[in-house]
């Protein structure tokens, strides 16, 4: 079965090619992914099927047991850093659709607040989307600015989550 890290990988590709409708299959596993309105859906079907929705992310070159469609449009590349300003350097956004939780747990506390020191590898929230709880990374080393999202609130894919800025 297919890691939730290896499904982003693949979307983001996807997202980033002018290809419109992908398929990848591996070990009874089957990820088929096409762009609708500039997004791309995702449905993962092992033997029991379950659909992840992501917007925008992308695929991969064709490997053994992959089938690629190609088509003509290709949806727009997004840019997920903002430009400088005196607050933050840079931006954590929602690399799927889902619910933002800032802890692991109701009875724990947040994993980042704002003065929070973070490195590429500090997990800052979780985002669930069809019962799977995603941990989302900071991706980049500095300090939390700001956190925008609240917890328990719908993100959307791409959308900004924290602002860091960076050391």
């Amino acid at each position: 079965m297919l890691k939730v890290q290896e499904i982003r990988e693949l979307i983001k590709l996807v997202d980033q090619s002018a290809i419109d409708e992908f398929t990848y299959e591996s070990d009874g596993t089957s990820v088929s992914m096409k762009k609708s309105n500039g997004q791309v859906v995702t449905s993962n079907a092992p033997k029991h099927v379950e659909a992840v929705e992501q917007s925008a992310e992308p695929a991969k070159p064709a490997e053994p047991g992959v089938k690629v469609e190609q088509k003509t449009e290709s949806a727009p590349a997004e840019s997920s850093a903002p430009e400088n300003t005196t607050d933050f350097d840079y931006e954590i956004v929602s690399p799927m659709v889902g619910t933002f939780y800032a802890k692991p747990n109701p009875e724990s506390d947040a994993y980042v607040k704002p003065g929070s020191q973070v490195e590429t590898d500090t997990v800052v929230c979780i985002v669930e989307a069809m019962k799977l709880f995603n941990e989302i990374e900071a991706e980049t080393s500095g300090e939390i600015t700001e956190i925008l999202a609240e917890d328990g609130e719908l993100v959307e894919y791409g959308q900004p989550l924290f602002r860091v800025k960076t050391n």
